[in-house]
């Protein structure tokens, strides 16, 4: 496996900005190392058990069985902030509004007048549950290939889990999942992680090219292609989803991703 130490470059890109289209850089099995430090890595191709497990999880997220909410980004708050009256409904045509799916724990909303976490409501609709069970075993599986790639990061994991309880978990490392349609994220941190804990995300691409995760921290752009896993600490850098651009059509960019969130730690 290729190593790849990541170097910091000066770029000017923040949190809500567009994310660019450029030709992936980073296109081979990798591990990610930072200050001399493994902190990810990334595999064209998962073992067949896991690629199988994700075209079922994908195929499901396709279906009706799966029901969709609708997302904003941050971009969309960023448009209302720039243009002072602008509506929610305004600002979601010039921003990013995703398709998408939560799984597991649900962080308290205050913004929302929900003081409280909950587990998501998909896991009470019937047909979603070939669906649900396909991400448990896929999430399962990712936390294995972790231990066997990066065993420090595992069980660094593992001790960060210790106060996060067993009904608020999504697997053992990780609290929440969320699957994305189709969708190029603007530039994000992802603030709401638990710190030294990693990401995973998985993609599932077809007859499209793009979709590709940069971090202009590093000037890396990862080719993330159909049945590739990364695994990255996504509090960490900056990063965004370059445009998903059709090859014929019907083509389209989903990801799969767990995530673990520091909302749940201690929580009762």
């Amino acid at each position: 496996m290729k190593r790849i130490d990541l170097v910091p470059i000066t770029h000017t890109k923040k949190v809500g900005d567009t994310c660019e289209y450029y030709e992936p850089n980073v296109t081979e099995d990798c591990m990610f190392y930072s200050e001399g430090e493994p902190i990810g890595f990334y595999l064209t191709k998962m073992p067949d058990k896991m690629c199988k497990l994700a075209d079922l999880a994908n195929f499901e997220f396709n279906s009706k069985n799966v029901p969709k909410t609708k997302l904003d980004r941050s971009d969309v708050l960023k448009a209302q902030i720039d243009n002072p009256g602008m509506s929610r409904s305004e600002a979601r045509k010039i921003g990013t509004c995703q398709m998408s799916v939560i799984l597991g724990g649900v962080p308290p909303k205050p913004q929302f007048m929900r003081h409280y976490a909950t587990k998501s409501s998909v896991h009470s609709v019937k047909s979603a549950q070939t669906f649900i069970k396909a991400m448990l075993m896929l999430a399962t599986e990712s936390e294995k290939l972790i231990k066997e790639i990066l065993p420090n990061q595992y069980e660094k994991q593992v001790k960060l889990f210790d106060q996060v309880q067993k009904k608020w978990r999504f697997a053992n490392l990780f609290t929440s999942s969320i699957s994305n349609y189709n969708i190029s994220a603007p530039y994000h941190r992802d603030v709401g992680n638990i710190v030294g804990a990693v990401n995973v995300i998985i993609c599932k691409k077809y007859n499209s090219k793009g979709g590709d995760l940069n971090i202009p921290d590093y000037g890396a752009t990862i080719g993330q292609q159909d049945n590739s896993i990364l695994v990255y600490p996504a509090w960490k850098n900056l990063h965004g989803v370059t445009p998903i651009l059709p090859t014929h059509e019907g083509g389209y960019r989903n990801s799969l991703v767990f995530y673990p969130l520091k909302a749940f730690v201690g929580l009762d």
